[in-house]
């Protein structure tokens, strides 16, 4: 592939809806870093990453035509179909019954700093310290950790109202950072 093309967003939708195999090559040299980097805090292991990775990639190739360029730009969409897929993946029986079954040793590096570095390469890291620390910490909880409102508000002691308006302020103050 030549690496001098660029594509604008709406050429870049309309060529993978017309199931071109340079635009999608492109996304995914463009794109996989940075979904690589939601989807590992989520699952915690570099191999089960990598293989949300490819799922995603499968699913963004066959719902393309789902995408709606009026409810946000396509690598929002892109991200939220990867932070799902990896949730999803946490949350199946496999998942689940494969950690229980692991010892102590291969546990002890979840939530290492490489996972936060992973966040750093693509930028999220200064765009999140921006948050105040009570809607960071809720934000990093749903989003990274995989976690719903009402386990957040189980495991802060707050109110699920309480965690739902801050993160909706916060969601709402990093699309403002993001602009």
């Amino acid at each position: 592939m030549d690496t001098n093309v660029t594509y604008t967003e709406p050429d870049l939708v309309a060529l993978l809806k017309e199931r071109d195999n340079r635009a999608f090559t492109y996304l995914y040299e463009h794109y996989s870093g940075a979904l690589y980097g939601i989807i590992l805090p989520i699952v915690n292991d570099q191999e089960t990453a990598n293989d949300v990775l490819q799922e995603v990639f499968l699913n963004i190739w066959h719902k393309i035509a789902s995408y709606d360029p009026t409810r946000g730009r396509l690598f929002t969409w892109m991200l939220n179909v990867a932070r799902n897929a990896a949730i999803d993946m946490v949350r199946s029986r496999p998942f689940r019954d494969n950690r229980k079954n692991q010892s102590l040793q291969e546990t002890v590096h979840w939530g290492s700093s490489a996972q936060l570095r992973s966040l750093d390469n693509i930028g999220l890291r200064k765009v999140l310290d921006k948050l105040k620390d009570e809607q960071r910490v809720l934000v990093e909880l749903a989003y990274f950790g995989g976690y719903t409102h009402e386990e957040i508000a189980t495991i802060e002691g707050i109110p699920l109202g309480t965690v739902k308006t801050r993160i909706r302020t916060a969601l709402i103050q990093l699309r403002n950072y993001l602009q």
